[in-house]
C-alpha cells in the first residue's frame, strides 16, 4: 500500500461532498429530552444498523414573528444524474419584500450509499451547494436550513427550477436519495421592515458578465468545492512531485481561489477545507455530527466594487475564476458564481474608475523530507489590494479592498511498516478588511478567517483503522465608523471526532466504534449561541445549550 489515502479512494464509500446549516428536528428534539448538560441512554458497545439521525450545534435560522407563506420549490428521488427540473412562482399573501426567506432541505435515505455533492438553482442563480449524509441501512432523515433573503430579486419572479444530486444505485449501493427543497417568506409588516437586500442577481453568461449601468456595488460568490473522489477532493493533501504519495501536483496542496476582471487579478480567497462525510477514509467519523460546512457549502465572497467603474459601461466583461495550484487541464473544482449587484436609485450611469492594484508577490515552499516517515512542509501566501472611484448621486466614493493569504502544514507519513500513519496539520487564514470613503465618515469592514485541520490516520497489522480529527471553523467580523466598532462578532465551531474500525472486512464484521463533537459558539452585538453535542456509536451522549439568544438574520 502506497499511502493511506489509496485506500481512502479505493476502499470506502468516500465520493464527494458535504454540513448541517440548521439544527434538523431530531437535534432539537434532543436536546429538549435531554436538556443542558444531561446526558443519553448508555450508548451501544459499537455501531449497529441504525444510528441517530444527522444533527448539528449550529443555530437555526432566527425568523421575525410575522405572518409568513411557504412555497414547494422541489421534490425529487435521486437514483442517478438526472436533473430535477421544475419551477417556481413567488408566493401569494406575503408581498413582495420580505423581512426574511428561509430555504430547508429536507431527505432521507436508507440502505447503503455514498455521500453525493448536489446543488439547487432557481433562475439559474445557485442558492444552494451540499452534500448528503451516508444512510444507515434502516435509513436516516435529515434537514438544512439556509437564509436565502439575499437572493429575493430573483424570488420575485417566477422561474426555472433545477436540483441535482448526482447518484449511482446498484445491486451494491442502494440509498435513493429523497430530498424535497421549501422556501418559506416572512411577510414585512408591524415593526419588521423588509431586508436591505441587493437590486439585482446575475450570473454569468458563459464568463462573461454585464452589469447595470448604475451599479454603485458589486459583490461576487462563488460556491467554490474540490469533489468527485479524486485528488482535489483532498487537495489538502497533495505533495510535490517527487514525494511518494498516492496525489501529487507540481506545487505541493497550496490552493488559492482567485477572481479576474477582463483579465486583471480583482480578488483572491483561502478555500475552505471541507470534509464530506466519506472523508479521511472514516465514515465513522460522521454518522451523527457531519464536519463544519458539510451540508451548506459557504460561498466566496469577493467585493468588486472598486471594479466597478470599469464594469459600468454597458458592455459586457469577462469573469473567470480559477484555483491556484491545480495542474493545468486538471479537473476536480467545481465554481459556480453569483454575482449580488446593488444601483443608484438617483443615477442612470455610475461613472468610475480603477485607481489602485497592488498585486503581492504569491509564496509557495512545499518541501520534502524523505526518511523512514515521509514528510511535506508548506508556507504560502499572498495579498492584494485594490481601490476604485464612483461619482454617485451622493458625491465621490472610494472602495478599498485589502485581502491577505496565509497557509502553513505539515503533512507525515509512513509506508510499509507494521503500522502506516497518514498525519496532516494544517492552519489556513483569510484576512479581509474593506474601506468606503465618501461623504461623511469612513466606513470599514473586517473579517478574519481561520479554518485548522489536524488528524491522524492509522493502520495497524490487524487491519484496525483508527482516525483522530479535529477540524476548526473560526471567523472574527466587525463593523467601524469614524475608528468606532458599531457591531461584531466571533464564531468558533470546533469539530473533534475518533473512530475505529476492521478494514478490508465486510460492514457486519467491521466491529467499529467512535466519538464525534462539534461546539458551536457565537458571540457578539447580535447575541449569542453557544451548543455543544456528543455521541458515541451513532448515539448522541450529550446536548448542551449554554446560551441561545436569538441571533437576528441566523448567524
Amino acid at each position: 500500500m502506497g499511502t493511506l489515502l489509496a485506500l481512502v479512494l479505493a476502499a470506502l464509500p468516500v465520493t464527494g461532498a458535504g454540513r448541517a446549516g440548521a439544527a434538523t428536528p431530531a437535534a432539537e428534539a434532543a436536546a429538549a429530552t435531554h436538556g443542558a448538560g444531561a446526558a443519553a441512554a448508555e450508548p451501544p458497545r459499537e455501531f449497529g444498523n441504525d444510528w441517530h439521525d444527522p444533527v448539528t450545534a449550529a443555530p437555526p435560522v432566527a425568523t421575525p414573528g410575522t405572518r409568513s407563506c411557504e412555497v414547494k420549490v422541489a421534490h425529487a428521488r435521486f437514483r442517478d444524474f438526472t436533473p430535477y427540473k421544475g419551477g417556481y412562482a413567488p408566493p401569494k399573501g406575503c408581498g413582495d419584500r420580505w423581512s426574511k426567506v428561509v430555504l430547508r432541505l429536507e431527505g432521507e435515505v436508507a440502505g447503503r450509499q455514498y455521500d453525493r455533492l448536489g446543488h439547487l438553482h432557481i433562475g439559474g442563480v445557485e442558492v444552494l451547494r451540499t452534500s448528503t449524509p451516508q444512510p444507515s441501512p434502516e435509513g436516516i432523515t435529515w434537514s438544512v436550513e439556509k437564509d436565502v433573503t439575499r437572493y429575493s430579486d430573483i424570488l420575485r419572479r417566477a422561474q426555472p427550477v433545477e436540483m441535482l444530486i448526482g447518484n449511482v444505485v446498484d445491486e451494491t449501493y442502494t440509498g435513493v436519495i429523497d430530498v424535497e427543497a421549501t422556501l418559506t417568506f416572512y411577510a414585512a409588516e408591524g415593526r419588521t421592515r423588509p431586508a436591505a437586500t441587493p437590486d439585482r442577481v446575475l450570473t454569468l453568461d458563459g464568463q462573461w458578465l454585464t452589469t447595470p449601468r448604475n451599479s454603485e456595488r458589486v459583490v461576487a460568490e462563488v460556491y467554490a468545492t474540490g469533489s468527485g473522489g479524486g485528488c482535489e477532493e483532498y487537495w489538502y493533501l497533495s505533495v510535490p512531485e517527487g514525494a511518494p504519495y498516492s496525489c501529487r501536483t507540481p506545487d505541493g496542496p497550496y490552493r488559492e481561489v482567485q477572481i479576474k476582471v477582463d483579465g486583471q487579478l480583482a480578488g483572491i480567497a483561502a478555500p475552505f477545507p471541507t470534509v464530506w462525510t466519506g472523508g479521511w477514509s472514516n465514515p465513522f467519523l460522521w454518522y451523527v455530527i457531519p464536519g463544519p460546512r458539510a451540508f451548506d457549502v459557504k460561498p466566496v465572497q469577493y467585493d468588486l466594487t472598486p471594479f466597478a467603474g470599469r464594469l459600468n459601461d454597458g458592455r459586457p466583461h469577462r469573469v473567470e475564476v480559477s484555483v491556484v495550484g491545480v495542474p493545468e487541464g486538471q479537473t476536480g473544482w467545481s465554481t459556480p458564481v453569483n454575482v449580488l449587484v446593488w444601483q443608484d436609485r438617483g443615477s442612470e450611469v455610475v461613472t468610475g474608475a480603477l485607481t489602485r492594484h497592488d498585486n503581492g508577490v504569491p509564496a509557495n515552499s512545499s518541501a520534502y523530507t524523505p526518511g523512514s516517515e515521509h514528510r511535506v512542509d508548506t508556507r504560502g501566501g499572498h495579498r492584494l489590494t485594490v481601490s476604485g472611484h464612483l461619482n454617485t448621486s451622493r458625491g465621490r466614493v472610494v472602495t478599498t479592498v485589502d485581502r491577505t493569504l496565509a497557509h502553513t502544514s505539515v503533512h507525515r507519513w509512513t509506508d510499509g511498516g507494521t503500522v502506516n500513519t497518514d498525519a496532516l496539520k494544517g492552519t489556513w487564514t483569510d484576512r479581509e478588511r474593506v474601506t468606503t470613503d465618501g461623504r461623511g465618515p469612513a466606513t470599514a469592514v473586517r473579517a478574519h478567517r481561520t479554518y485548522t485541520m489536524d488528524g491522524t490516520t492509522t493502520l495497524g497489522a490487524d487491519d484496525r483503522l483508527r482516525t483522530v480529527l479535529a477540524l476548526g471553523d473560526r471567523a472574527g467580523t466587525a463593523v467601524e465608523r469614524a475608528g468606532k466598532r458599531l457591531s461584531w462578532s466571533r464564531l468558533d465551531d470546533t469539530y473533534e471526532g475518533d473512530a475505529t474500525y476492521t478494514a478490508n472486512v465486510p460492514r457486519d464484521q467491521r466491529h467499529a466504534v467512535g466519538t464525534s463533537s462539534e461546539r458551536y459558539r457565537l458571540y457578539g452585538t447580535a447575541g449569542c449561541h453557544d451548543r455543544t453535542v456528543e455521541t458515541a456509536q451513532g448515539t448522541v451522549t450529550r446536548d448542551r445549550l449554554r446560551c441561545g439568544r436569538k441571533l437576528p438574520g441566523g448567524m
